[in-house]
């Protein structure tokens, strides 16, 4: 299951060392996303490829957390696709009705 393990302690009765690196490496992971995320705000202009990317980071911090701290990462396979098999066609899904909604209201429009 998961993966984080602690440390036994040495003498009984002794609280073991809490094992936090994990914690911090999600940590430094999220800051460094989101570190260009504003840098990619400030320094590009708005433009949909500008949107595009920061849909893509947003999903990807969504995955990372949801990997770490949900403990997906730490499970079998199957369980892994049947999670994000329905995700990715809830998304495909999404942008299928933007676009054919777009392209109706310009037709009538």
């Amino acid at each position: 299951m998961a993966n984080h393990t602690t440390q036994m302690p040495a003498h009984p009765g002794e609280i073991p060392k809490p094992n936090t690196a994990w914690i911090w490496k999600t940590f430094w992971v999220i800051t460094a996303i989101t570190a260009l995320e504003f840098l990619i705000a400030f320094v590009m202009p708005s433009s949909t490829l500008r949107n595009s990317i920061f849909i893509v980071l947003t999903i990807f911090k969504a995955f990372f957390i949801v990997a770490e701290f949900m403990h997906l990462k730490h499970e079998t396979k199957g369980l892994i696709w049947t999670i994000l098999i329905p995700m990715a066609l809830l998304i495909w899904l999404l942008l299928a009705l933007i676009t054919e909604g777009n392209a109706i209201h310009k037709a009538i429009f």
